[in-house]
């Protein structure tokens, strides 16, 4: 069910960005792009989660929330010290992503193998 809401949320929000004429000032492009890098790192460790069952909203929303928050901080506090942090994010956020996506598709094939050895058993 979780799985259901997050595709529908997944739709509303693209068709909120593509129907509603919104644009960011290009001094907060920085800060917006590592944001959105923060929130799709939670999103992807979230689907992960729920795939192995072991999702919890709580920690899902609260991840999402405080990462994207923590990236725009650090890209910020970067900016103002004249210091390139933000890639200290990419780096960590990028390497978890990739992680995710890497835990998620040894489970599902893992997934796959077992179910057909199940299904021969019951046959």
């Amino acid at each position: 069910m979780i799985a259901v809401y997050m595709a529908a949320g997944l739709i509303a929000g693209g068709l909120i960005a593509l129907f509603l004429p919104i644009t960011i000032p290009a001094e907060w492009s920085p800060y917006v792009a590592i944001a959105l890098l923060g929130a799709l790192d939670s999103t992807i460790g979230g689907v992960t989660a729920l795939l192995r069952n072991r999702f919890q909203l709580k920690i899902f929303l609260s991840g999402f929330f405080s990462n994207a928050l923590l990236a725009g901080v650090i890209t910020y506090i970067g900016n103002r010290l004249d210091l390139d942090l933000f890639l200290a994010a990419v780096v960590v956020f990028g390497t978890r992503i990739f992680q995710n996506f890497a835990d998620m598709r040894s489970f599902l094939l893992t997934y796959r193998k077992k179910k057909c050895k199940m299904d021969k058993k019951n046959v």
